[in-house]
């Protein structure tokens, strides 16, 4: 019996289809099913149930599966302690990320710069998705450490989260466009065709929670995965952008500049968090722990 047929065996159970195993494993259908079926042959008892739609558990691969998570967990620690002895940073930290957040004033990207540099041995996963996606596979221990947007939902009692940047919501529409005055009310937002980020990310959310506590439904006609796109859709008066404020190095509002747009705030208020976050219900690689010690103090001075 071997770590990795343990590992194969509860990533199997986990995904109860060994087509979504195999893929998660970065390895053949063929070549997971028959280390399953070695595995099976060793301990001369069938560990799962084949014979449906999905993959279960039989009775003895149910009372084998805590005996193998906990194997398993074992092991990483004896690695981890062995690796805090002696210093080494080494293995890979997953690191999930929204799109468009390594800015000028975000600069999460140099601290991952700064982390290679100083760790070459570590290997960094970055990941780009909406939040969702990234807090689901924080859960299922496919990330370490995750940056998204927070659409005010509740994270869970496992999920840590440090808040690393906090700002207005607002509502781009074209410079030249007079139907609109100096702010507007999510009610009158909700008139117009909006353009917005994808469902998922952490505005659309709040967005949506703060429409629905309202009794309103936004029309979304047109979604992007990064803010200047949608301040360019509304420069071109194809809608109402609902975005992040400027920063003070961006355009203001009645001027924008060359983005042919201006922002007009919302009533009520809407904010957009970032936050940065992480799991508390199992340990941290030595690797992983440092570069969250590196982004916190980078990003949130803490």
């Amino acid at each position: 019996m071997e770590l990795r047929q343990l590992r194969y065996f509860v990533t199997v159970a986990e995904e109860a289809n060994f087509t979504r195993a195999a893929a998660r494993l970065h390895l053949a259908q063929p070549g997971l099913s028959a280390q399953i079926r070695q595995l099976e042959r060793e301990l001369g008892q069938q560990l799962l149930d084949r014979s449906g739609r999905t993959v279960t558990l039989t009775p003895v691969g149910a009372a084998v599966l805590p005996l193998a998570r906990a194997a398993l967990e074992a092991t990483e620690r004896i690695t981890h302690t062995v690796d805090e002895f002696t210093g080494l940073l080494r293995g890979q930290v997953r690191i999930g990320m929204i799109s468009g957040a390594a800015t000028d004033e975000f600069d999460a990207a140099g601290v991952l710069a700064a982390f290679h540099r100083d760790h070459p041995q570590v290997g960094i996963s970055l990941t780009e998705d909406t939040s969702d996606r990234m807090l689901a596979a924080l859960g299922r221990g496919e990330l370490d450490l995750a940056i998204v947007g927070d659409s005010g939902a509740e994270l869970g009692p496992a999920v840590a989260a440090e808040t690393v940047l906090d700002t207005a919501i607002v509502a781009a529409v074209a410079a030249d466009d007079t139907r609109f005055g100096s702010a507007l009310t999510l009610a009158e937002l909700c008139r117009h065709p909006l353009i917005a980020l994808p469902r998922g990310t952490g505005i659309r959310g709040v967005l949506e929670r703060a429409c629905a506590t309202a009794g309103l439904s936004p029309d979304i006609a047109f979604e992007a995965a990064a803010p200047p796109l949608l301040i360019r859709l509304a420069a071109y008066g194809l809608g109402v952008a609902v975005v992040p404020e400027p920063t003070d190095t961006e355009p203001t509002d009645t001027e924008a500049a060359g983005s042919g747009v201006r922002t007009l705030p919302l009533t009520p208020a809407l904010r957009g968090r970032l936050i940065l976050t992480w799991r508390t219900d199992r340990p941290l690689s030595p690797a992983a722990k440092v570069l969250l010690g590196q982004l916190r103090i980078a990003l949130t001075g803490r």
